[in-house]
């Protein structure tokens, strides 16, 4: 062969070889792996609409069922296709080390590189693999801002390294809510909640996290059965969201028994077509507990059978015996060592009613000094309670009484009064804490001397004259007009431990056999209750008191010293005048460690207290010159109490006098049953 013919020869081999070189290479690069999740071979349901597609009927994309993490037949499928795609790679990849030496991000707008980056798994420098790809096309995934079309091209850079380009597609920017089926939260506190949602991808796991903190607004108010039932967009990017907020299709008693359904009905406020709260769920069980006529009172809630979009609740009542005879004996500051008999009614003909009749008879006043005589104490007092006058919210309390005792407000002298008393009563529907009163009065207090010779002497000791006694033995007929208000937020009002308890009260008492005897005086009282621990208390009370106008006799005049004043000091051992006010602070807790010795349960209802009471008493009177009484004082001490319900607790307490004054320095014991406000 001549040598052009093996020149020719050879250049066309050269050429053949050149072509077969950049076919591989073009095949190579047609070949280079995706990684991708192909929506026509899978969409998840509920999926945000993109908002490059055409626009659409609206859609549910949200179901409350669904947890935020991505659905395993997609983490299943994106694992099919990477497998099935990067097998061409990963036999080149195992002969030699392929690592990730950038990557790259495109098709995100509204959602910036860094926020993205800070979410892969797979970082600059990391090995390239299928499973690693994997993990961090789910972690993009899982921020919930993008579609289910996320894509990874592995670009070859050189033998050791690759470019990894991962290309998203944004869900449709949210352009605005609304919000429907609120009625008892305004949209605009929902709103709140939503708007930092605005002008950023629609993301299922973020608007998850908005639609339970709406449920906690609406839990947080009462409304324990509301709920976001769906969620849906419109294809220009309006979200709308609709709340059920848990609607009574009825109300069912049961366990009713003696008292009529009626009662029961009346005592709960809350009504067939409302929307169901909670707090005043409560209230209306702590309504029928008060009325003393049931042992136990509670609610279920279930779907209504006949309508299963609303919750039929039923209340089950435990009713109690309401009748009482009653034979006792006791301990009181004022009435002193006693006896008594009594029945009551609490549930007067299964309408609610309360009918008491009591009878007391006691030795007198305990740890007196010499201005108390040593005289019995008789009583006696007829009550009728009506929760609902005819009908209504006003309740009706009517009682006479009888009473005759050694005076504590005006020495060696005896009072007798006798008197009957109507209140009506009923709370104020637009402030629900917040109660009223007015009550009519008619009452004879007759003060008589006791002993003439003691008086005279002291009278005289103090360069007195004796005429005075008259004025102190001054008694009279007196109509009452008293107007009132109570605020009660306590927790329990037999044992309460956080709340406000608060009243105030206007008497005009018309002197009815001598219009000069008229008088007219303010009071009011404020407690404040701080739960501390799980069962312990602290109270800060305040209580005040002042003539307004005429002549108020002395028999009637504000005490401080004994139980529910200034403790520490004998009854009336302070001083009595036209006005006073007084300060305490008291601390109850259970007794330590014994619910670690035993599970008797009246010890639950057994408190220890320390307190420190101070006071101040105005318009001092001649009591108070006679017996050298201090007008103010601060006292500090401890005590015991004993909850009963129905009553109220039973209190035993030692003050002792941080003024030290007097006969009363070494301190005092006084006796108590009830609150005093």
């Amino acid at each position: 062969m001549e040598a052009s013919d093996r020149n020719l020869e050879i250049s066309t081999v050269r050429n053949i070889l050149k072509a077969i070189a950049l076919t591989a290479g073009i095949v190579y690069l047609a070949t280079c792996p995706v990684f991708a999740v192909d929506e026509q071979k899978y969409t998840q349901e509920g999926s945000p609409v993109n908002e490059a597609r055409p626009p659409v009927a609206p859609r549910s994309y949200y179901d409350p069922s669904q947890i935020k993490d991505i659905p395993s037949p997609f983490v299943e499928k994106i694992q099919k296709d990477v497998q099935a795609e990067t097998s061409p790679v990963t036999s080149q990849v195992e002969k030699a080390p392929v690592n990730v030496k950038t990557i790259e991000l495109s098709g995100n707008r509204l959602i910036d590189d860094k926020t993205i980056y800070t979410n892969m798994l797979l970082k600059p420098g990391d090995p390239f693999s299928a499973d690693a790809v994997q993990e961090n096309l789910k972690s993009i995934y899982n921020m919930g801002y993008f579609t289910d079309k996320i894509k990874a091209v592995p670009v070859k850079i050189d033998d050791n390294n690759i470019k990894l380009k991962i290309i998203v597609e944004e869900n449709v920017p949210i352009t605005d809510f609304t919000v429907s089926g609120n009625n008892s939260i305004p949209s605009g506190e929902i709103l709140k909640i939503l708007d930092p949602l605005l002008d950023k991808p629609q993301n299922v796991v973020t608007l998850n996290d908005a639609i339970e903190q709406v449920q906690d607004l609406y839990a947080s108010q009462g409304y324990i059965l509301a709920r976001v039932v769906a969620v849906n967009d419109d294809p220009d990017g309006t979200v709308n969201m609709i709340i059920d907020e848990g609607t009574i299709n009825s109300i069912i008693i049961e366990g009713n028994k003696k008292t009529k359904e009626f009662v029961v009905r009346r005592n709960v406020l809350t009504r067939p077509g409302s929307i169901y709260n909670e707090n005043y769920i409560k209230q209306d069980l702590m309504r029928l507990y008060g009325t003393q006529a049931f042992k136990d009172v509670k609610r279920t809630i279930a779907r209504s059978e006949e309508n299963p979009d609303k919750y039929d609740v039923t209340i089950h009542l435990e009713e109690q015996r309401t009748g009482t005879i009653s034979v006792g004996a006791g301990l009181d500051t004022a009435t002193g060592f006693f006896g008594s008999a009594g029945f009551a009614e609490n549930n007067f003909r299964g309408l609610g009613q309360r009918v008491s009749l009591n009878f007391l008879a006691g030795t007198g006043v305990i740890m007196s000094d010499s201005s108390t005589l040593s005289r019995a104490n008789l009583q006696a007092e007829i009550s009728f309670f009506e929760p609902r006058l005819k009908g209504t919210d006003n309740a009706l309390l009517v009682k006479a009484f009888g009473r005759d005792f050694a005076s504590y407000q005006i020495p060696l002298a005896i009072e007798q009064r006798f008197g009957i008393e109507a209140s009506v009563s009923r709370p104020f529907k637009e402030y629900p804490h917040l109660s009223g009163s007015f009550g009519v009065g008619l009452e004879n207090v007759h003060v008589k001397e006791g002993a003439a010779d003691q008086i005279a002497n002291l009278y005289a000791a103090h360069r007195i004259p004796i005429s005075e006694r008259a004025k102190q033995l001054s008694g009279g007929l007196f109509l009452t007009l008293s107007p009132s208000l109570f605020y009660d937020t306590r927790d329990n009002q037999t044992n309460p431990r956080q709340g406000i308890f608060a009243t105030a009260r206007f008497d005009e008492s018309l002197g009815l056999d001598g219009f000069d005897k008229t008088f007219g005086k303010l009071s009011g009282s404020v407690k404040r209750y701080f739960p501390v621990g799980k069962k312990s208390a602290f109270t800060l009370a305040f209580r005040g008191g002042g003539r307004i106008h005429g002549d108020m006799p002395e028999v009637l005049a504000y005490r401080l010293g004994g139980p529910y004043t200034v403790r520490g000091f004998r009854m009336s051992g302070i001083g009595t005048g036209s006005g006073f006010m007084m300060g305490s602070a008291e601390f109850l807790t259970p007794i330590p460690f014994v619910d670690r010795f035993t599970e008797a349960k009246f010890l639950d209802n057994i408190r220890l207290a320390a307190f420190v009471d101070a006071g101040q008493i105005y318009g001092s009177t001649v009591t108070n010159e006679i017996y050298d009484r201090p007008l103010h004082a601060i006292t500090a001490g401890v005590g015991v109490r004993i909850f009963i319900p129905g009553m109220g607790p039973l209190a035993i307490d030692w003050g002792y006098p941080l003024t030290g004054v007097g006969d009363n320095s070494k301190g005092a014991f006084t006796f108590g049953v009830g609150e005093f406000y």
